[in-house]
């Protein structure tokens, strides 16, 4: 299992840098809007109902207003994301109260806040840079390995048992404590202020775990372990960007406060 963890984040990381840094923006930003369609396909698996209407119909949705949204961009970004940002302190509450029902409509209405949002963001860090993109993601990621590694040695304390039994708030701050260290050598390496770079990047880390729980919240609902199985050994689309699609807008609104845009 492990072999075939390591093999297939291998693989992604291959397209990925391949799409970031080698073929051109307009089909990088195609890109990202098709991996955004593929996570409402795997999101249209939460909606429960006749699903042979209401995945095709919730995919259509995501796909007209990623089309929508792509043409209205750069003008539409801030409204989108700020709106976003109100979602993940809602969700935030949410995971506190959960276990709760969630009605088909909220199932819907979550899909579009969560995918919209992260297509807009992604875009976004894209324009800024690849370079600032390959960051934001390199500080999800960090938050993750540094969680599941903390977690495993000094893991006592349960995160939201209810939602994500094996997370723990010890595994939260080694995620942190490597953020730290990954923001505080991109500042070095870049010029940019410690200051903000390091606190700002453990914020958007912070909320990166809030979209992991989130989509937890919707898996365990519907009793799913992984929401596809396009990557072997790591599940789905939205099992690799759940942490992402809370982080990245963060990282696109602070684009000019960090210096990142730059």
């Amino acid at each position: 299992m492990l072999r075939q963890r390591i093999s297939t984040a291998l693989i992604a990381l291959a397209v990925l840098l391949t799409v970031m840094f080698v073929i051109p923006a307009n089909a990088a930003k195609a890109f990202i809007g098709l991996l955004v369609i593929g996570g409402a396909w795997e999101w249209s698996g939460f909606l429960g109902g006749r699903e042979a209407v209401e995945r095709p119909a919730f995919v259509g949705l995501v796909a007209v207003l990623v089309l929508l949204t792509g043409l209205a961009l750069p003008a539409a970004a801030p409204a989108i994301l700020l709106a976003s940002l109100g979602w993940w302190m809602l969700a935030l509450v949410w995971t506190f109260v959960f276990p709760t029902t969630i009605a088909r409509p909220l199932r819907w209405l979550c899909g579009v806040l969560v995918l919209l949002p992260l297509f807009v963001a992604l875009v976004t860090l894209y324009a800024a840079s690849p370079l600032t993109l390959l960051f934001a993601l390199l500080v999800v990621w960090a938050a993750d390995v540094g969680a599941y590694f903390a977690g495993k040695r000094f893991g006592r304390v349960k995160l939201a048992p209810a939602i994500s039994p094996g997370k723990t708030w010890e595994g939260v701050l080694g995620g942190l404590a490597a953020v730290a260290g990954v923001a505080g050598a991109f500042a070095l390496l870049r010029g940019l202020p410690l200051t903000v770079l390091i606190p700002f990047s453990m914020a958007a880390a912070a909320l990166s775990v809030v979209g992991d729980l989130t989509v937890s919240m919707f898996k365990r609902t519907v009793g799913l372990k992984d929401s596809g199985t396009l990557f072997p050994g790591h599940g789905g689309i939205l099992d690799r960007v759940d942490s992402v699609s809370a982080a990245a807008p963060l990282f696109a609104l602070g684009l000019g406060f960090t210096g990142l845009a730059s």
